[in-house]
């Protein structure tokens, strides 16, 4: 039976953004949700099942023809209209492609093409898709997408057509007419095709992945502004090199700038925000053997991590781990950042691997499970990153950053097992971080996510204050109190200004220029998101991030494309 579809979003999509950008609810960042709604002019579509040919075209009374054949095939008569006999030879089509005899069924759908009269579309489009069901059987793409391409001409929103041709376009490794097509299926239907979502995500990644593996290989290294940087070592309570307190302390550093050379200039340079020339001084410290090479390599390979240069960082993390006379504080610390870059290029496996010889190297390093429970959250393995949030804690209780992201994660994991119990305990943990820790803005950031989630906004936005307020230079809180505001407010312009004054703040912040692209998407700004994605994809420091950011670009592109086509006009909800 046919069934009407309506061309509206508003199914949900868990993996990617591609729902956001398509039009299905999603967690913008990690706070405010935002919908992208269609509104289109025009009639609705009718949807068949993908895996047969139709047996009954729109406004047909026909019965479909069963299985073996019996009863239900209507024999051409003389007295039948052309429509009629057309129907017939359809059905005789089915009876064959049942059988799995595709070119018996083949003649059949071409003799009902050529009865058909021209003036009924809707019956045409049928016979021509049901052909090309016959040829996608036989392997001829090129004929499927033809005759699927002639289905969609006589019935513009014939969402089955356009399914089996993106598949036999994905089939040929014309991968952006796949997504193209799958994009008009998703939003035709609103976002229940499973098999179109699925189609559509794998195609945005493997183009994405296409476009950034160029891009990535020739792109300028640089690094990020100093606020990363120093947000960037405050996840460590101790990692041997970035305390002041290290060796060399800087109270022992004598001497001017000048006068100082190799690591110990390097630290002061570091500790100065003089970063640009870290490195050079780290390479002579260790090119002299000097005293403090082993700290020089962390530093090193660290500075290479943060320019996204991970093949100049691992010579020297695996050299650091071999050594068995270097500090193991250094070593594990050389493990712990090898481990998330694995984790940062997909591979999880080795990524725990790494931690788990840190483990064994340096058991009561807390800042071992502080990162492990942060891969964890990523793995989605909740559990597991509330007990490494915990071990770490035990070890370190007075390291305000763990214990704000173990209260956090505790919060997530009631959330996973719908216990309203642990919730409230959750909650009054992350309370309570911000009283045991009221200089960790992190712990006033992520009791105003869980609040915004809760639908505390008002609660929220204060606490989003205060972390702003802790840490002035911190883009990333602005970006978030703009997110809580279109989430509450409704207040998209408020929202940009907000995110934009992150962009005042540090004009690196990836983050931002991703956040303003995707609310671009959603207004309809497609030559604007595509400006603040290409932003965000210069300031990439993976090739995983830089294949996101591509799979969000092309995505706006593809989706204007059809929105166009199909007379779809976006519009936001919440102005």
């Amino acid at each position: 039976m046919a069934e009407n579809v309506q061309g509206s979003g508003g199914g949900s999509w868990s993996k990617w953004q591609i729902a956001l950008i398509f039009g299905a609810p999603l967690a913008l960042g990690a706070t405010a949700a935002a919908v992208y709604c269609y509104s289109k002019s025009g009639g609705d579509s009718s949807q068949d099942d993908e895996k047969t040919p139709t047996n009954t075209p729109s406004g047909s009374g026909e019965k479909p023809v069963s299985a073996s054949g019996d009863g239900g095939e209507m024999p051409i008569q003389p007295d039948q209209t052309p429509l009629e006999k057309a129907q017939a030879s359809k059905n005789r089509g089915n009876k064959y492609f049942k059988a799995s005899h595709y070119d018996q069924a083949i003649r059949c759908y071409t003799e009902a093409i050529d009865i058909c009269p021209v003036d009924k579309k809707a019956d045409l489009a049928t016979f021509y898709q049901n052909r090309a069901a016959a040829r996608e059987q036989q392997g001829k793409y090129a004929e499927v997408i033809s005759d699927c391409s002639k289905a969609i001409d006589l019935n513009p929103t014939y969402t089955k057509a356009m399914f089996r041709r993106a598949k036999a376009h994905d089939h040929n490794g014309d991968k952006l007419l796949c997504l193209e097509d799958t994009t008009a299926v998703c939003i035709l239907e609103g976002f229940n095709h499973q098999q179109g979502m699925m189609l559509a995500d794998r195609m945005l990644k493997e183009i994405g992945k296409e476009k950034a593996k160029d891009r990535y290989k020739n792109r300028v290294p640089q690094l990020p502004s100093g606020q990363f940087i120093h947000s960037y070592f405050s996840s460590f309570s101790n990692d041997g090199i970035s305390l002041e307190t290290d060796p060399p302390a800087i109270g022992d550093e004598a001497g001017t700038d000048e006068e100082l050379r190799c690591y110990l200039k390097a630290k002061k340079l570091f500790h100065t925000g003089k970063y640009d020339e870290v490195v050079q001084n780290c390479i002579e410290e260790i090119e002299s053997d000097g005293e403090y090479k082993y700290e020089a390599l962390l530093m090193k390979a660290t500075f290479f991590l943060l320019m996204g240069q991970a093949e100049w960082a691992v010579p020297d993390l695996d050299q650091l781990i071999e050594k068995e006379d270097a500090d193991k504080k250094l070593r594990a610390n050389a493990l712990i950042k090898r481990g998330s870059m694995h984790m940062q290029e997909g591979n999880s496996a080795p990524a725990m691997a790494d931690f788990a010889t840190a483990v064994e190297l340096d058991p009561d390093n807390p800042d071992i499970y502080h990162h492990r429970g942060q891969l964890n959250l990523l793995l989605e393995k909740v559990d597991e990153a509330v007990k490494d949030f915990e071990k770490c804690n035990e070890l370190n209780n007075d390291f305000g950053l763990a214990f704000a992201q173990h209260s956090y994660a505790k919060y997530r994991l009631s959330m996973l097992q719908q216990s309203p119990l642990q919730m409230q305990n959750a909650m009054q943990m992350l309370d309570t971080c911000t009283t045991k820790f009221p200089k960790c803005a992190e712990g006033f950031a992520l009791l105003a996510q869980a609040q915004n989630e809760q639908g505390l906004f008002a609660q929220a936005d204060e606490n989003f204050k205060k972390a702003v307020k802790l840490e002035p230079d911190n883009p990333t809180a602005h970006v978030h109190r703009g997110l809580l505001h279109l989430n509450w407010k409704k207040d998209v312009q408020g929202s940009i200004d907000m995110i934009k004054e992150a962009l005042k703040i540090d004009e690196k912040c990836d983050f931002a220029y991703e956040t303003l692209g995707t609310i671009e998407v959603q207004r309809g700004n497609m030559d604007a998101a595509k400006e603040y994605f290409e932003n965000a994809i210069n300031l990439a420091r993976t090739e995983m991030e830089m294949t996101h950011l591509y799979s969000l670009s092309v995505a706006a592109e593809i989706q204007s494309k059809v929105a166009n086509k199909l007379n779809i006009k976006p519009h936001m909800p919440f102005t």
